[in-house]
């Protein structure tokens, strides 16, 4: 393939600037390879219900 060749062409229809960028959009996201999904991460008030460690569910039920 040469520097001046497109990499794509169109056959048929007069397509507006839009739909082109649209084409072009569409044909770069398709050809990234995909990203590693985010770690999850817990809000503060999800972990203060939880257990801190080891033998914490004996303290929980201990008064204060």
């Amino acid at each position: 393939m040469s520097a001046e060749e497109p990499l794509f062409r169109v056959v048929r229809g007069v397509p507006t600037a839009e739909e082109l960028a649209a084409l072009v959009g569409a044909v770069i996201v398709r050809s990234r390879p995909a990203a590693a999904p985010a770690p999850a991460t817990t809000s503060a008030w999800a972990r203060s219900g939880r257990p801190a460690g080891r033998a914490t569910w004996r303290a929980s039920g201990l008064p204060r």
